[in-house]
């Protein structure tokens, strides 16, 4: 019983908990050296930080769809669209980044690949008129500027103390984080035993990681249970590569009879390498005798090692292995609507994460910049009441949504579901990633517009599902009209 606690001599299996400071503490660069150097050269690592961005992020990034109400409960239509519309500007690039090159979708999607890259992510608030129109930007930093090892026992007076390069008060609350910086010019700037570091207090700090552990004060990469497999798959193929070249390699071998041949010099080197290259001839020196060359690795066992190292890296990173290797043999039906399912539920979960850590805090910090500069205004030219911001926060992050593999057969099990009284056409609407609002708005709009170009409105209600298709006529026309003619 419990054989994993028996422990035995030279046992390299460790038998000693640690803490999550020290095991971080010692372990995060390593893993982020590693993950940064698998992700530079290994296609594997490359596409799952892809697909991470893809599926969390999307093309079109976290949507925002604002919920004011009046108070009479109605929806507040005028504020949502000045909201919206707003914000749709702040997301452009030139609005959103300090730089003014990224747009916001390109700041969730690098967000996304730093946490899975190197577990974490970091964001600086800008605020004022360097935060360009809105008085609100973001700047991205390096997370391996904030030194893993930069401890300070004690800090300040009020028994604040820094560990892993941030600094906290007594009961664990980030208080300020200390980059390694350079800039002297830095407001925040100062000099520790020769290095320079800025002190960044923490309401100026979006710091995102996926805490595991109670206590955990920084993230490790996503990729980091893969790593070890993922490299030793990349010697694999580099050798399985080398050798393959060597054994597609022609060459010959002049060999001379004992008393011919040529005469060797004295300094000559008689037990020298032979490179193996293609349609080459080489000479043996006398006396030397060519083995058996005739190299036939690799053969099947190849496409086996590769599966089970991508098969084991894809379980640990929440992927399935038909996605991550982009192998769809011997895939059928069932099989990979199954895989989907549960890789899917990954990707909710993360964006649900993404939206707690990143996309609702600068949301908040955004309306409350731009309302107070009165820059968000209604289609009257109104601007909205800075006064009125716990209102108007109100507000609902749709993340990316996915087809099905048999889209014509779930659409139907939806219609059932509803017809039956199991689900909403509301709550379908958003699964399908969109908000319902303004689907119906849409509905409504395309309804007015067919009937303003002269549709008939029998033909709106049949291309709206409300009244039934007429059936296709079976008839055939008069067959006798083609007939030829009999013979008299």
């Amino acid at each position: 019983m419990f054989k994993a606690s028996q422990v035995k001599e030279n046992d390299r299996w460790p038998a000693i908990p640690v803490s999550p400071d020290v095991f971080i503490s010692t372990r995060q660069q390593i893993l982020v050296a590693r993950s940064r150097e698998q992700w530079s050269n290994n296609d594997y690592v490359r596409g799952y930080v892809r697909r991470c961005r893809q599926n969390i992020v999307g093309e079109h990034g976290v949507k925002l769809h604002s919920r004011v109400v009046k108070k009479n409960g109605k929806a507040d239509s005028q504020a949502v669209k000045a909201i919206e519309a707003a914000h749709a500007e702040w997301s452009e690039p030139g609005n959103c980044d300090v730089t003014g090159k990224l747009s916001w979708r390109h700041l969730q999607g690098l967000a996304i690949e730093h946490a899975v890259r190197d577990g974490e992510f970091i964001f600086r608030k800008i605020r004022g008129d360097n935060g360009g129109k809105f008085g609100f930007a973001l700047q991205v930093i390096d997370p391996q500027r904030l030194p893993i090892k930069y401890e300070q026992t004690r800090w300040g007076e009020n028994g604040n103390f820094v560990r892993q390069g941030i600094e906290f008060s007594r009961f664990g609350k980030p208080i300020a984080y200390h980059f390694s910086s350079v800039d002297e010019w830095d407001d925040y700037f100062y000099n520790f035993a020769g290095q320079g570091f800025i002190r960044v207090p923490a309401d100026e700090i979006i710091h995102g990681f996926v805490t595991e552990m109670a206590g955990q004060r920084r993230g490790i990469p996503w990729t980091s249970t893969g790593l070890f497999r993922m490299h030793h798959l990349q010697g694999f193929e580099d050798a399985a590569v080398q050798n393959a070249r060597a054994s597609a390699t022609k060459m010959g071998f002049i060999k001379y009879r004992e008393g011919t041949g040529p005469e060797l010099d004295d300094d000559a080197d008689v037990a020298g390498s032979i490179e193996a290259e293609s349609l080459s001839f080489h000479e043996l020196p006398e006396g030397a005798e060519l083995d058996k060359f005739d190299p036939q690795y690799p053969s099947g066992e190849f496409a086996v090692f590769t599966k089970a190292m991508v098969r084991g890296a894809a379980t640990g990173w929440g992927v399935s292995y038909n996605s991550l290797a982009n192998d769809l043999e011997g895939v059928n039906f069932s099989s990979i609507r199954d895989g989907k399912q549960d890789e899917r539920d990954n990707w909710k979960e993360l964006q649900a994460w993404l939206i707690e850590t990143l996309i609702r805090p600068v949301f908040r910090e955004w309306l409350a910049q731009a309302l107070l500069r009165g820059l968000v205004v209604t289609n009257g030219g109104k601007p909205l009441a800075a006064h009125r911001l716990n209102d108007y926060l109100d507000a609902h992050f749709q993340g990316r949504r996915w087809p099905w593999i048999d889209p014509k057969s779930d659409a139907t099990g939806k219609v059932t579901e509803i017809r039956a009284g199991l689900n909403s056409p509301s709550n379908v609407i958003r699964e399908s990633g969109k908000e319902p609002n303004r689907v119906y708005e849409e509905i409504a709009e395309d309804i007015e517009l067919m009937k303003a170009a002269g549709i008939p409105e029998q033909f709106i209600m049949v291309m709206m599902g409300l009244l039934p298709a007429p059936e296709p006529s079976t008839f055939k026309g008069d067959e006798s009209v083609a007939k030829e003619p009999e013979p008299a």
